[in-house]
């Protein structure tokens, strides 16, 4: 039997008492996705490795997003006729770290860029 939403937020609230009610869901979307049958998450040791885990990848994947944007910015002053091989490599990268947070979000395997 698979862990219920509602389970799985009781969960989240006793685990971050101050999550607010977005966060919450999003802390359930994000541990749902994360794991192939939702009933390890049952397992409050599991549930435990998991949250760390899923935590350290939002907050790399935040870190890089942090990073492009700041990135992005700039290079949205330069001619984008006049790009050079290295600007045109940042728009890659950013359409990577947009991928690897959507795959956060939707479960589903990464852009291979």
């Amino acid at each position: 039997m698979n862990v219920s939403c509602r389970e799985l937020a009781d969960r989240i609230q006793n685990l971050q008492p101050s999550a607010d009610l977005q966060d919450v869901a999003r802390l359930c979307l994000l541990l749902s996705n994360s794991v192939k049958d939702t009933q390890v998450l049952a397992s409050e040791e599991l549930l435990t490795t998991v949250w760390k885990e899923v935590g350290l990848k939002l907050q790399a994947a935040t870190d890089q997003h942090a990073a492009m944007t700041a990135e992005l910015e700039e290079l949205s002053c330069s001619d984008p006729r006049g790009f050079t091989p290295d600007q045109v490599w940042v728009l890659i990268r950013a359409i990577k770290v947009q991928s690897q947070i959507l795959q956060l979000y939707v479960g589903q395997p990464a852009l291979n860029v």
